[in-house]
């Protein structure tokens, strides 16, 4: 048998374990932008789609999203030439480690086995010049 010795299984959750509502520091309104680099790849989620952006496809493929709030942050799921798409967007410092910009979200991105990670933000937010 095997026991872990760190405690409660809530001692890995991100976020106040008291408290149970979702996430609501994004409203569903709102547009989220996602980057990401090596390989670079980005995106926009808007209006239940997730406009997916590689160097070889800047106008970016639409693929159907839903999303769903939990209690560390959002994410966003659909489909993709037959691969599921899952999107997290989680509150937190972030460096894409190119430029000197911090964005206030990270985000991860899967497409069915290979996994991406980044940075998002409110596609309206103001972020500097990097």
């Amino acid at each position: 048998m095997l026991v872990a010795c760190n405690g409660s299984p809530e001692a890995n959750v991100p976020g106040d374990t008291a408290d149970e509502g979702a996430y609501s520091g994004i409203p569903e309104d709102a547009a989220i932008r996602v980057y990401g680099n090596e390989p670079f790849w980005g995106g926009t989620v808007e209006n239940g789609t997730f406009t997916y952006t590689t160097p070889g496809d800047q106008a970016g493929r639409g693929i159907a999203v839903t999303r769903f709030a939990g209690r560390g942050g959002l994410s966003f799921s659909g489909e993709l030439d037959g691969q599921t798409v899952d999107l997290a967007v989680t509150p937190g410092d972030c460096s894409d480690g190119m430029s000197d910009r911090t964005y206030p979200f990270n985000a991860t991105l899967q497409i069915g086995a290979d996994q991406r990670s980044g940075c998002a933000a409110l596609a309206d937010a103001d972020l500097g010049t990097p």
